[in-house]
């Protein structure tokens, strides 16, 4: 019997973001249920779930997308928890906001890199790599 989005969205999430990803999907529960459901099914049970690139390059992608929107800070350090979490290091993290500064100029990358400075003190004070 084939799963259903949310079995494998939830299954998803669980891999790429561990607890981080429940706890925004528990923090949505009281005031926007199908908001919630609809982030499991659709981003991680359909996209995420999807062949034809790992977790790694998804990952890459989705920081420099929320990168150069310039305005998601806060989904911007859950991805670029995630892009460590599949594989992908620091120095990787910072050449892919890098890069952004010529697509969505220097604010954005530079409100990137903050973040990603955010998170990297975060996970040493962690003794996360």
């Amino acid at each position: 019997m084939d799963r259903t989005r949310y079995e494998r969205g939830s299954e998803k999430l669980k891999e790429i973001d561990g607890d981080a990803g429940e706890r925004v999907m528990e923090a949505l529960k009281d005031i926007a249920p199908d908001l919630a459901r609809y982030t499991i099914e659709f981003p991680f049970g359909d996209i995420y779930s999807r062949p034809g690139l790992d977790l790694k390059s998804r990952e890459i992608a989705t920081v420099a997308a929320l990168t150069a929107l310039g305005n998601a800070a806060p989904q911007l350090k859950v991805h670029i928890h995630a892009a460590l979490n599949v594989g992908c290091t620091r120095a990787e993290i910072v050449e892919v906001i890098i890069q952004m500064a010529v697509y969505a100029g220097f604010p954005a990358a530079l409100n990137g890199m903050f973040a990603a400075k955010e998170v990297f003190q975060e996970r040493d004070g962690k003794g996360q790599s």
